[in-house]
């Protein structure tokens, strides 16, 4: 049997509801703080990654999934979205439009790595993008996206920032991260023995505990900033208290992509069982003129839509309420001859044609399965035709809730509604 590749996903009838759900509050919400949606190539030159995500991450280092066309060009499934949008608003010139520039998408991306709940090697996330404001009131403007969908979601996600720096005060900090794990570099895993070298930061964002437990005690972010990220940072604290949004400021995180400065926060969520980043993001003031583009400074997030659905079905399951289902058919018409079989064909195409969920027999069941066909696709209402009722112009309607019936002229099941 022919099986789906190792780290994809299957959504199945059953799910896509709650899907859709979650599609329909992003767009819900990304309307009333002005975001349009972008949409970009499956694949791209992997150039674009490699200088806009960084050489020395995970992503290109280990996890993109590449391709040679056939005039040579080294492509790639896309691994994030950020560098995407950015290389879109260059090429087409968005940054020509009025500022700030807000943009949003929902798409599946692709990385090679090991599959585990709530991480597939096909993922879909849902991001956003605001390019040209380096105000700290943009961050926080980005962040309440996230935290308004969540809230409307009835997702538990805990907000947690942290600034990283600019180019002018991030070397003295890179100076003291150097110094504090050289003199501990031989407990350090390979992964950050090699990182101490090529980009200290890293060490911040490793999982090992061993690493984990040696950044306890590592020099903070916060503590060598310049006056202007200082400042940049405090204007975002009172920003988000005057949003109302809850936070905590958490130094480890500095998010695994060299494009970050500055601001970069995280939503954790412990209804997936242990604590899992669901969302994060932060300002990439440097990323645009880095692939070529002008001075244009941006701020974004990406948020996992498959640890998203795992968080909503467990706080679902806790709270005892229903999770989305597809729409039940309003009535199920249940034919019986050729006559009727075309009778109830040209009346369930009325009823849909006007909105209404309806079903009838295009299998030739008997009766009796045709009952309970349509009391499995949970319809509250049945209608039997056949020869007698099409001469009688009239049906029996019943409603299979309450086992309530009552004579109706079957011309009139067209007008059926709740």
């Amino acid at each position: 049997m022919i099986q789906k590749p190792k780290g994809t996903l299957d959504i199945l009838p059953d799910e896509t509801p709650l899907w859709h759900e979650i599609e329909d509050t992003v767009q819900y919400v990304t309307s009333k703080y002005g975001f349009s949606e972008i949409k970009f190539p499956t694949f791209e030159q992997s150039s674009l990654f490699k200088r806009g995500v960084g050489g020395t991450t995970d992503i290109v280092q280990k996890e993109m999934f590449t391709l040679d066309d056939r005039d040579g060009n080294e492509l790639c499934l896309r691994p994030e979205g950020t560098a995407c949008v950015v290389r879109s608003v260059i090429e087409n010139g968005l940054f020509n439009e009025p500022m700030p520039l807000k943009l949003y998408y929902f798409t599946n991306f692709f990385r090679y790595e090991k599959p585990q709940a709530g991480r597939s090697r096909e993922f879909f996330q849902f991001g956003v993008e605001m390019f040209g404001t380096p105000k700290a009131s943009a961050d926080a403007t980005v962040i309440s996206v996230a935290d308004m969908l969540f809230k409307r979601l009835g997702v538990n996600a805990k907000l947690n920032i942290n600034s990283i720096g600019c180019p002018k005060c991030r070397p003295n900090y890179h100076a003291a991260l150097v110094e504090y794990f050289s003199a501990h570099k031989d407990e350090l895993c390979d992964t950050c023995k090699e990182r101490l070298k090529t980009n200290p930061l890293r060490i911040l964002d490793c999982k090992s505990p061993i690493c984990g437990a040696l950044c306890e005690g590592a020099p903070k972010t916060i503590d060598h900033l310049c006056v202007e990220c200082k400042e940049h940072f405090d204007e975002l604290r009172d920003c988000l208290s005057a949003m109302n949004i809850e936070y905590s400021i958490n130094p480890r995180i500095v998010r695994g992509l060299d494009y970050y400065t500055r601001t970069v926060f995280e939503f954790i969520s412990d209804d997936i069982g242990a604590q899992s980043t669901v969302c994060g993001g932060g300002r990439y003031d440097g990323l645009v003129k880095e692939l070529d583009g002008p001075d244009l400074c941006g701020i974004g997030f990406g948020l996992g839509v498959t640890r998203l659905v795992l968080a909503i079905k467990k706080n679902a399951e806790k709270r005892g309420t229903a999770l989305p289902e597809n729409e039940k058919p309003l009535i199920y018409i249940a034919p019986m001859g050729n006559k009727a079989q075309i009778k109830a064909i040209g009346l369930v195409h009325s009823l849909r044609s006007a909105g209404v969920a309806a079903e009838c027999d295009i299998t030739g069941r008997s009766l009796k399965a045709q009952m309970k066909y349509a009391d499995k696709i949970g319809a509250l209402y049945a209608a039997v035709i056949g020869d007698n009722e099409l001469n009688a112009g009239t049906c029996e309607l019943k409603n299979l809730r309450t086992g309530e019936k009552k004579s109706v002229a079957i011309d009139d099941l067209t007008e059926i509604r709740d």
